[in-house]
């Protein structure tokens, strides 16, 4: 038989109350620390100024934490939408007694936007760092203005025509692909094929080299979307946020591991692009844009731009991959969705099909050979699939949502928004504003006619942002639109096969949906006689 020590039972009770004394004092240092913690909170400017804001409640200590935990992608992208119906107006939350103003009315974006001084952009871009440095996209202060003043010339109007060159090889190659989905009558999966063709050209016309001609242009474009995929999981878990339990987490390591063979590849081809370029201006004597662009024998990229800024000491090589980073990172992603959602909405507005159809032929119709590449000024002819391309940019803006950190106090009218404020303008909800935008779900181009616009303010609808961060290359942008658009419509009928009320949204660093969204392409003619 098992027997108990003599004078264990005594020496065990003996200690209980000391435990139990222990653990009584260290339970009431935390409920003081959280009191004291609640109470600063409460006291706090943040805390006093975002009672003048309407919000989901807000539990002591946690705040709104709760509401934005554990959520999958798909809610994580719905719970804004709901909010901004159920408060319309600029709501709060708060988080570890950080103020987060959620901007959706024009009346509080434009003192946000149109403001030289709130220009520092949210904590979330920090989460950008790793991968594109802090170059236009994440800095702040003098060093985005130099940068800013380095790169315009890269997107001035007289450059434009060189791009133009790439966005219509490239849609020669998307026709060719999508023609032999036609021939069969197959729905397309949108989503892959145009993705392609934006890497492609963002490819050429950013470091100057066809992605299609490199031996590692499936593995490069497998990395950017594993990226992607790695930023939007640290973007959905707040708790990954800190460089510490990123790290303990194992997933920083990963992430490096994949960022590894991108920016070796940019390098790369940096390197390539500099001993061109610097072949083709060694006897110009004179780095300017003009001579650049009139003299070097290459196609122009906006690579040659900043390599002109680095040999007049203005940038080192850092510098340029961050940049080059950037916009191969931006530039296709995003002009990728807005081909997609334009491509579906046209699919089921016959009527917009076929005047933008009409309207193709009749710039056609004025050229000499109307089977010739259309030029920029044919572009700019394109009026009404500009009405079609700000409709369709309204109503599925490929950055939905941007945050400013507010750097000092700043007053929005008749409430005072603290320094330190987390000031999100979402646009999704912006371009819905019923009062600006009646049946903001229907697809109307009419919306944007000038006497239409007019009336608005011009902060009601900033699908390229606004202000003095606007978007650089938002006419590059839509001349590639304009051009792929304009050489789908002129081949094929694209007809609908995902319908709008089919998609489901989730939450990603661009407007993305759960599942693919399908068209139908028909040839306009027969292929043989095309």
């Amino acid at each position: 038989m098992f027997s108990v020590p003599a004078g264990w039972e005594r020496s065990v009770s003996s200690q209980i109350p000391v435990k139990m004394d222990a653990i009584s004092a260290v339970l009431l240092l935390a409920v003081f620390l959280l009191v004291a913690l609640e109470v600063r909170v409460q006291r706090s400017k943040a805390y006093r100024a975002g009672k003048k804001y309407p919000g989901p409640r807000a539990f002591p200590v946690l705040g709104n934490a709760h509401n934005l935990l554990f959520n999958d992608q798909q809610r994580t992208f719905q719970l804004p939408r709901t909010w901004a119906k159920r408060y319309g107006d600029t709501y709060r939350i708060l988080v570890r007694g950080l103020l987060n103003l959620n901007a959706i009315q024009a009346k509080d974006v434009e003192p946000l936007l149109s403001s030289p001084k709130l220009i520092d952009k949210g904590v979330i871009y920090t989460l950008l760092h790793n991968f594109l440095g802090i170059g236009l996209l994440n800095s702040t202060g003098p060093k985005w203005q130099h940068r800013r003043r380095i790169l315009t010339p890269a997107f001035h109007f007289n450059i434009l025509p060189s791009f133009l060159l790439t966005f219509q090889e490239e849609s020669r190659r998307l026709i060719a692909q999508l023609g032999q989905f036609a021939d069969k009558g197959t729905p397309v999966a949108l989503q892959p094929v145009a993705t392609k063709f934006t890497l492609n050209t963002i490819c050429e016309t950013a470091m100057g080299v066809k992605l299609d001609s490199m031996t590692m242009a499936n593995e490069y474009r497998s990395r950017i979307e594993g990226i992607g995929t790695m930023l939007l999981q640290r973007l959905m878990n707040p708790w990954l946020f800190e460089e510490f339990t990123y790290k303990l987490s194992g997933l920083q390591a990963k992430f490096i591991k994949l960022l590894q063979p991108v920016h070796a590849f940019t390098r790369s081809i940096i390197q390539q692009r500099r001993e061109l370029f610097h072949q083709n201006v060694r006897n110009l004597g004179d780095f300017s844009e003009e001579n650049i662009y009139t003299n070097i024998k290459q196609r122009y990229a906006m690579l040659d731009t900043l390599l002109a800024a680095e040999a007049k000491e203005q940038i080192d090589e850092d510098g340029i991959r961050e940049e080059v980073d950037t916009f191969m990172f931006e530039g296709h992603d995003t002009t990728s969705a807005a081909i997609i959602f334009t491509l579906l909405l046209i699919a089921h507005s016959p009527e917009v099909q076929q005047r933008l159809y009409e309207e193709l032929q009749e710039v056609a119709a004025q050229r000499t050979d109307p089977d010739e590449e259309f030029t920029q000024r044919d572009y700019s002819e394109l009026k009404y699939m500009d009405l079609v391309l700000k409709e369709s940019l309204r109503l599925y803006p490929p950055v939905p949502f941007i945050s400013r950190n507010i750097s000092e106090d700043t007053w929005f009218g008749d409430r005072l928004v603290p320094k330190d404020t987390l000031f999100n303008v979402h646009i999704f909800d912006l371009h819905r504003d019923p009062a600006v935008f009646p049946e903001p779900e229907r697809f109307d181009p009419d919306r944007f006619l000038p006497e239409n616009v007019e009336r608005r303010s011009p902060y009601a609808y900033v699908p390229f942002s606004a202000g003095p961060r606007n978007c650089i290359g938002q006419r590059f942008a839509i001349l590639e639109l304009k051009t792929v658009l304009a050489a789908i419509l002129r081949h094929f009928r694209v007809l609908p096969v995902t319908t709008r009320e089919e998609i489901v949204f989730v939450a990603d660093l661009i407007l993305r949906t759960r599942d693919p969204i399908m068209v139908r392409f028909e040839h306009r003619l027969e292929p043989d006689s095309s």
